[in-house]
C-alpha cells in the first residue's frame, strides 16, 4: 500500500547506508509516495524501487556539507503534502511511515521519532533486517521522547506537513556546514508556535566513524555557534565548545568566540569514538 507522503535524505559519501535506507522502506507495512535523494557534491544515484518513486538530485555547493541547504532543495522537488525526514544512515523500521501517517491525521506538529543506534558491524550480521532490534540501542539522550524539547530536537527522524515546513521558514540556509541548523530549525518552530509532537515511528542509525568532541567540524562549529547566539541569545552546542576550550582549541569569552589553533591528525583521530 502506497501513502501521500514523501520521506527526503540527503548524501554525501555515504552509498551503502543510502541503499540500507531504501531497502527498510522496499520492507515497510505502507510505502511513500516517493523518495528524494539529495547528494552533496556527488552525482546523483540510480537507485530505483519497485514500490514508489525515487527521485535523485545532485546539489553543487562551495560548502562541505551544506545541510541546511540540501534540505530545502530536497523538500522544494518533493510533490507529497507531508514529508519525513530521514539522516541517510537511519534505516526506517517496517511501520515507521505508517506511524508518521497517524501522527499527521492526528494534528498538524513538528513531528519526532525516537533513534536506536546500531552497533558496529552489525549490517554485515547474517539476516540484519530480521534481528536488526537486537543489534541496536536506545539513544541514551532522547530515549524518552515524551520529555523531548526543542532544544533536544535532532533532524535524524522527524516529519511534518509542508505547511508546517513553510511557517517554520525551513532551514536557515546562514548556517554553513555541520552544526546547530537542526536546533535553529526547532527554535523557529517554537517561536512560531509550532507544537512538538512525538511519534513511535522507529529509525535505526547505521554506524559509522564518529568523534567527540567533533573536532573535524571544528571551523563549522564555531562558526555556526556564533550566528545561533546572535539570532537567538543563547549558546548551541556548549558541551562541545566547552571541551574545544579545555583543549586549548578556542577562546570563548562573553558574546565572542575564537578559535586559537585547528586540531592536529593526532587529536583528532584520539577523539574517535571507539
Amino acid at each position: 500500500m502506497k501513502s501521500t507522503i514523501s520521506v527526503v535524505t540527503i548524501v554525501k559519501s555515504r552509498q551503502e547506508a543510502l541503499l540500507n535506507l531504501v531497502k527498510g522502506l522496499d520492507l515497510g507495512s505502507l510505502f511513500p509516495q516517493e523518495l528524494v535523494i539529495v547528494h552533496m557534491d556527488e552525482p546523483a544515484s540510480g537507485i530505483t524501487s519497485e514500490h514508489f518513486m525515487v527521485k535523485s538530485f545532485e546539489l553543487t555547493s562551495g560548502e562541505h556539507l551544506p545541510l541546511a541547504a540540501a534540505r530545502n532543495f530536497a523538500v522544494a522537488r518533493s510533490t507529497s503534502s507531508h514529508i519525513i525526514f530521514l539522516d541517510v544512515d537511519c534505516i526506517p523500521a517496517t511501520d515507521l511511515v505508517q506511524l508518521y501517517a497517524n501522527a499527521f491525521q492526528s494534528g498538524d506538529k513538528l513531528w519526532t521519532g525516537p533513534v536506536r543506534y546500531l552497533h558496529k558491524g552489525a549490517t554485515n550480521a547474517p539476516g540484519f533486517f530480521e534481528k536488526i532490534n537486537g543489534l541496536s540501542k536506545p539513544d541514551p539522550v532522547r530515549d524518552d521522547l515524551s520529555k523531548l524539547s526543542y532544544e533536544l530536537f535532532w533532524s535524524l527522524n522527524f516529519g511534518c506537513s509542508r505547511d508546517v515546513f513553510e511557517q517554520i521558514g525551513g532551514f536557515d540556509e546562514g548556517f554553513s556546514g555541520y552544526g546547530a541548523e537542526d536546533t535553529d530549525f526547532s527554535f523557529a518552530a517554537r517561536a512560531r508556535h509550532v507544537p512538538l509532537g512525538n511519534t513511535k515511528a522507529l529509525a535505526y542509525h547505521q554506524h559509522h566513524p564518529s568523534y567527540d568532541p567533533p573536532l573535524n567540524h571544528l571551523k563549522d562549529i564555531v562558526t555556526n555557534a556564533q550566528v545561533f547566539f546572535k539570532k537567538w541569545g543563547v549558546w548551541p552546542m556548549e558541551g562541545w565548545l566547552r571541551k574545544f576550550e579545555t583543549a586549548g582549541l578556542i577562546q570563548w569569552k562573553g558574546e565572542e568566540i575564537t578559535i586559537l589553533r585547528l586540531p592536529d591528525l593526532d587529536e583528532i583521530a584520539a577523539a574517535l569514538k571507539p
